[in-house]
């Protein structure tokens, strides 16, 4: 078991370094060995210093800290932070020189309560890690002074991050874009989200913006509002006409065979075609509906057509096909997709709704559909759905919440919502529940249903259920829902449509390939095992192994987004198909495939944790959230209005909302 020796992480002080005892017991979220195999010795970042090994050169670590700081990320924009880093960095390399006094050492106090004073945080961070050096190892840094000692020559990796951005997915560089958009720079912020995120009309508009819970913003006021300033970047380009800038790579001969057109799929290609590799992308819907889940599960009035279809034209036009009606397992074998190329990416999607559980369900009874899921595609397709006029939707998620809204758009007189928790706990994004409301879908929560009612025709005429109560926690830390005794009651309905949930449909996977297939239906892909200190593997937020490399025990076939994660989000499917396609590339050139050291880091930081809710962050003034315009009343849910309900921000309101901004950068360094 790794001991701590010594930290001041999140701003309490373990000292072991002469204790003769019993050690001070500390852990963190952190792995014993760095990749499963180097040692990690030591941390320094925002939060202190922590070191795992005695033997550790603390203050030459100290001082290669705050040189990278210096003159790798200090913007250099305000004097505190280019001229206090600069002093600082230069004192810590005359110590290391032996060219300063002890009694310098006593500046870096001073230089810490001036970089406080910055025009954003990565500076002032940066000083608590190397003051909790010279404070606590004082007498190290001393004899570098006095030449009693000499400075170790060790390796060192640094990591640039901030809270918003470590929360996000796909790890977009997030104050960078919104400080672009402050200074009207528009195409510049889209540039750098495109880095990490390619359809930027699309996660502008239905992403559930995780970055936003991680925004130091709301320490203060509110978060700001990052998705729609995403947006806002986008809608300039279409808005003015602008064209993407052309994909200047040379096109090398290998190809990479993707399975599904959805935002993994869409990703992988994009990246891939940025590092010289065409794609092939086998779709098994029709031309006109790429986009995967995009495209048939989330209604136009939340993200319009014709602005994915231009994400899609814009990926397409960097080199990569889309064959369109062609099912894999069906039209075209996997065995032969994986001859046809020499890789082959796996991101079908999870198109496939689980079943309900309840009486009736698999009885084939007119009314009762196959899924919410199926309706959304139907619908968007033009399509019957099997839809009458009173409308029940079973279950909580945002599936659940477009399929009552829908359901007004194609007409339906009633439409309602049964789930068996209360509405606080609905897993649906609030502000979509807060939509539904005011269409004027109805909620029935905490009820369980039973059975499906038919009549003598076999026609749905009700759903029988049962009142819930709330019991005591679950696994996932909720209250369990219980029934009520007794309190079993119908809902009048003659459609009802369960959506508690999707699956992906992995049937094409033949079973002589070696492709393994987890207990929760997700593809299997192999994994560095990065262990803690009890010896404990590191999962993600899924239950995942945290650093995953993507590739399957079938050599050349690597699997991501929903299929390989499990049903998530579109941001999720995009950064974990950005790094199947930087992981594809290598295999590809290098004939193996593995996560580099940068990539390790970013797992290790985000299962480390970025940001404090309870960080107490100081500010002069107090500035409302904006929220974008939007279209009101019932109106905008009438028979087949799918236009737009949100409309985005005004020039002027993104620039105020992005001057909310704090810029957090923060930097983690670790000795290995």
């Amino acid at each position: 078991m790794a001991q701590v020796v010594f930290s001041t992480w999140g701003g309490t002080v373990v000292d072991n370094r002469t204790v003769t005892g019993e050690p001070v017991a500390a852990s963190y979220r952190l792995p014993v060995a760095f990749d499963g195999q180097q040692p990690l010795r030591a941390m320094m970042g925002w939060d202190g210093v922590i070191v795992f090994d005695k033997d550790v050169d603390v203050p030459a670590m100290a001082a290669e800290y705050m040189q990278r700081v210096q003159t790798l990320f200090c913007c250099g924009k305000c004097t505190p932070g280019k001229k206090g880093t600069k002093v600082l960095a230069d004192l810590l390399q005359k110590v290391l020189k032996g060219e300063a006094k002890p009694g310098d050492l006593d500046q870096v106090a001073d230089l810490n309560a001036l970089l406080q004073n910055c025009k954003c945080t990565l500076c002032p961070s940066s000083t608590k890690p190397v003051l909790d050096a010279v404070t606590h190892y004082r007498a190290d840094f001393e004899a570098l002074c006095d030449g009693s000692r000499q400075p170790k020559n060790e390796k060192y990796l640094h990591k640039i991050t901030a809270p918003c951005m470590d929360k996000c997915p796909a790890h977009i560089d997030i104050p960078k874009y919104i400080e672009e958009i402050k200074n009207y720079q528009y195409s510049d912020a889209l540039a750098t989200i495109r880095e990490n995120m390619p359809m930027p009309a699309v996660c502008g508009r239905v992403c559930p913006h995780p970055c936003e819970a991680a925004c130091r913003r709301k320490n203060v006021d509110d978060s700001v509002n990052i998705m729609v300033l995403k947006r806002t970047a986008s809608d300039y380009e279409w808005m003015h006409k602008m064209q993407h800038p052309a994909n200047t790579a040379v096109m090398k001969k290998k190809t990479i065979g993707i399975v599904g057109a959805g935002p993994a799929g869409l990703a992988a290609a994009y990246y891939l075609a940025l590092q010289g590799y065409r794609s092939t992308i086998y779709e098994a819907l029709p031309e006109g509906f790429g986009g995967g889940m995009v495209a048939v599960g989330i209604p136009a009035y939340r993200m319009p057509r014709h602005i994915l279809q231009r994400d899609i034209d814009i990926i397409q036009s960097m080199g990569v096909e889309i064959v369109y009606n062609c099912r894999v397992g069906k039209d075209i074998s996997l065995a032969e997709l994986k001859a046809k190329h020499e890789a082959v990416f796996l991101a079908p999607g999870a198109h496939r709704s689980k079943p309900m559980g309840v009486e009736g369900e698999d009885k084939g009874y007119k009314g009762f559909l196959t899924g919410g899921i199926d309706f959304l595609r139907e619908a968007y397709m033009k399509r019957p759905t099997g839809m009458g006029k009173k409308v029940c939707v079973v279950g909580g998620g945002n599936t659940a919440i477009d399929c009552v809204r829908v359901a007004l758009r194609e007409g339906a007189e009633e439409s309602v919502l049964l789930y068996r928790r209360s509405r606080k706990e609905m897993p649906a994004d609030v502000w979509e529940v807060d939509g539904a409301d005011e269409e004027g879908v109805k909620f029935e929560f905490q009820v369980l249903p039973t059975k499906i009612i038919v009549d003598a025709n076999e026609q749905v005429t009700g759903v029988e259920c049962v009142r819930m109560a709330m019991g005591e926690p679950d696994a996932s830390g909720r209250r369990r829902p219980e029934p009520v005794p007794g309190s079993e009651f119908v809902v009048e309905c003659d459609t009802v449509i369960p959506a508690i949930g999707q699956d992906a449909d992995l049937s094409f996977i033949p079973p002589d390939m070696g492709i393994d297939i987890s207990k929760w239906n997700t593809v299997i892909t192999k994994y560095i095992p990065l262990k803690d200190a009890a010896g404990k593997g590191l999962n993600d937020s899924m239950g995942n192994p945290l650093s995953r490399t993507l590739i399957t025990d079938c050599d050349g076939v690597f699997a991501g987004g929903d299929a390989e994660i499990g049903p998530l989000t579109v941001v999720a499917c995009i950064g974990n198909a950005h790094r199947a396609a930087n992981v594809i590339a290598r295999y590809l050139e290098e004939g193996k495939a593995y996560l580099t050291e940068q990539e390790i880091f970013e797992d290790l930081l985000t299962y480390l944790g970025v940001y404090d809710k309870n960080e107490s962050v100081a500010w002069l003034d107090s500035a409302d959230r904006a929220g974008q315009k939007e279209v009101h009343g019932k109106e905008r849910a009438s028979k087949d209005n799918y236009q737009e309900v949100e409309l985005g921000f005004a020039d002027s309101t993104a620039q105020a909302e992005a001057d909310r901004c704090l810029r957090c950068y923060r930097m983690a360094m670790v000795a290995l």
